[in-house]
Parts: structure tokens; sequence; C-alpha cells
């Protein structure tokens, strides 16, 4: 990272970032550009490993490309606003960029998933029909490296 003095080194601040972020971006591979898709998530932490989980439908681009090519990126931020700084305006932000593989879950596994997602969103404990995960795809990505970034002033 370029600007060392602003990476954020421990394991929990990178985790918190990410649990107070309401959106993150997937990168996926496609031809002949990236594609990147906002999406909301859920996420758990254990081992200082960082697992996410995503919903979709079972049909649709996102769905495809993950299909020819699960590695992703994923990148979520916190934007506090402008600052004003000697003889320039700067951003306050905090960010989060990973990589790993998208890796379609079920049963039990994608239930876990959107139970995540419903509780980072705000719905913990909603009890949804069952039948929802019948034409839901969960993906679960698992963080093999993450990197995270504040600006404050």
């Amino acid at each position: 990272m370029r600007r060392s003095d602003r990476e954020i080194t421990d394991f929990a601040d990178i985790a918190d970032v990410l649990y107070r972020s309401d959106t993150i971006r997937l990168g996926l591979h496609d031809e002949p550009y990236p594609y990147i898709v906002p999406l909301s998530f859920g996420m758990e932490t254990a081992g200082g490993r960082i697992t996410l989980y995503i919903h979709g439908s079972t049909v649709g681009l996102k769905h495809d490309l993950i299909a020819r090519d699960n590695r992703v990126c994923v990148e979520a931020d916190i934007f506090h606003g402008y600052a004003e700084v000697p003889a320039s305006v700067t951003t306050e932000y905090e960010s989060v960029i990973g990589y790993g593989t998208a890796v379609l879950v079920t049963g039990d596994d994608a239930a876990h998933g959107l139970d995540l997602l419903l509780t980072h969103c705000g719905f913990d404990g909603f009890e949804y029909d069952g039948a929802v995960l019948d034409h839901t795809s969960v993906y679960k990505i698992e963080l093999e490296s993450v990197t995270g970034k504040r600006r404050a002033v």
C-alpha cells in the first residue's frame, strides 16, 4: 500500500469497517470489461478470517460469471465527508478490499448465510419462508486476503 500511514493493520478494525458498511461491491471477471455489482451482504469472522455471504437469483449475469470463474474481489467503504486541509480538500473515509472465491452453498449453509445477511441488514431473527431458498442462490465468499485503509482529518 502506497500510503502505509493510512493502512488499517488490525484485523478487528478491518472487520469493524465491514460490519459498519451497508454494501459491498463485488468484482467479477467478464469480457471485455470487469463486472462490478453492489450487494447487501452478511458476514462472520472466525480464526482471523472473514467470510461474506451474498444472495441473488438463480439466473442472471452475476450467477453466470461466478459459474465461469469464481475468483472475486470485494470492496466496501464508508464515506464520512469532505474536509478542508491547508490549500486542499480531501475525503474522510474507511475502506476494505478483499480477494477470495465465491462458492454456491445450499441447505443449512444457505440458510445460515441468509440469516447473517438479514442480521447485517437490521433484521436479526426475521422469520422467512424456507421455500425462498428454492429460488435464491446464496454464495459464501471466504476472503483469502484483505486490506483496509482510512483517512481522518
